[in-house]
């Protein structure tokens, strides 16, 4: 990553940066040592069962991203035409995508505005006939408060799928994120706790949903090569990315703590800043991980966070917008989804969230120079 913004105006902050310090280049060297680069490397194994292990699943299915790896669990639950499944408005585009891409319908609902992850307490009101599964988002370093849902699940007869791609090492009263309902998702993207570059995994406790989950990634081959039964997709994970992975593992407890102090730095020197709303530093089920240091701008403010975040660029801070609502996507206002929908939090959250240098390699003096460029703009 370039650390020099276009204009060379001053050293650029990014707004990620992993941290490849440990076994990473030493796993990578037995990869190509013994040739073994391909999805039939010994290290998607270990990462897997790694992985497992970690957040108390049975078994782990390594894929190509986390994007896949969402794909691959609304197939394997046999969601389809005639489903809806819950899930919310502010959250990345996979997670909807999946769902259509199944035949199956979203529905979504409003984010809670201090923890901005979905509002449990509107689930209920949006199940039907219809519905067939939840999807629970963790979103940026707090996780959903899961038992309702749990219950609501388990009262109506749905399925839980729980994507747990930000909070990777983070808990829920004390139970691993990851580990939650029928079936999980984990994303290594670079901006991850741990990160195999491109990558992801399928988490579950039951041995067919594994086995179909494998079966999926592998172009649905059976014991007579070459001759399907069902469509499936190549999302193999390779060896090569699979030692990243095993090596970041190895390192994820540090990597948290390193979350956790980025997060608490931020919060001391922007306690006093005014019209910006702060993360939570916690909740009654969980402290905050800070996968990213998100910000709001409070309404008074006349900045929006498109032109926060032109600011900061100027000043050499990199940032990313917050998400935008499932209900607002001009791709799915297309297919006659949403026509209706309104959900003000998210709706807020989009127009006026940003984040701010949030990755492992940040150090102290990039955070107090991001966190001072932010009190000057708002000035």
């Amino acid at each position: 990553m370039s650390k020099v913004n276009p204009q060379n105006l001053t050293e650029f902050i990014p707004v990620n940066e992993p941290l490849l310090g440990g076994n990473e280049r030493k796993y990578l060297a037995e990869c190509i040592d013994t040739g073994w680069i391909s999805s039939e490397g010994p290290f998607v194994q270990r990462l897997e069962e790694g992985v497992a292990n970690r957040v108390g699943r049975k078994y782990g299915v390594a894929v190509c991203n986390g994007s896949a790896a969402l794909d691959l669990a609304v197939v394997a639950l046999k969601l389809g035409a005639g489903d809806e499944v819950i899930l919310p408005t502010f959250t990345i585009i996979s997670c909807a995508a999946a769902i259509i891409r199944a035949g199956a319908t979203p529905v979504v609902v409003d984010s809670d505005p201090n923890t901005w992850n979905m509002d449990v307490n509107q689930v209920a009101d949006k199940i039907t006939a219809r519905t067939r599964a939840i999807m629970v988002v963790h979103i940026y370093g707090l996780p959903v408060d899961v038992d309702p849902i749990l219950r609501l699940a388990e009262k109506h007869g749905l399925k839980i799928i729980e994507d747990a791609a930000e909070l990777i090492g983070q808990t829920y009263k004390g139970r691993p994120c990851g580990g939650f309902g029928d079936i999980s998702t984990l994303s290594f993207y670079p901006n991850k706790h741990i990160t195999t570059g491109e990558g992801g995994m399928v988490l579950t406790d039951n041995s067919s949903l594994a086995e179909r989950c494998r079966s999926l990634r592998n172009l649905c081959f059976q014991k007579k090569r070459f001759v399907h039964e069902e469509l499936g997709w190549n999302f193999r994970m390779s060896n090569v990315q699979a030692a990243l992975g095993v090596a970041q593992l190895e390192r994820l407890d540090g990597f948290v703590a390193r979350k956790r102090e980025t997060g608490q730095r931020y919060t001391e020197l922007l306690k006093n800043a005014p019209g910006l709303q702060l993360p939570l530093t916690k909740t009654a089920y969980a402290d905050n991980i800070y996968w990213v240091y998100g910000v709001v701008l409070q309404d008074h403010v006349a900045l929006d966070a498109d032109e926060a975040m032109k600011r900061l660029a100027t000043q050499g801070i990199g940032t990313r917008p917050f998400f935008w609502p499932m209900h607002e996507q001009p791709v799915f206002r297309r297919r006659g989804l949403f026509a209706n929908d309104k959900h003000p939090i998210a709706e807020k959250l989009a127009r006026r969230g940003f984040y701010l240098p949030s990755g492992l390699a940040l150090s102290a003096e990039q955070i107090k120079k991001s966190a001072a460029v932010v009190l000057k703009i708002l000035e």
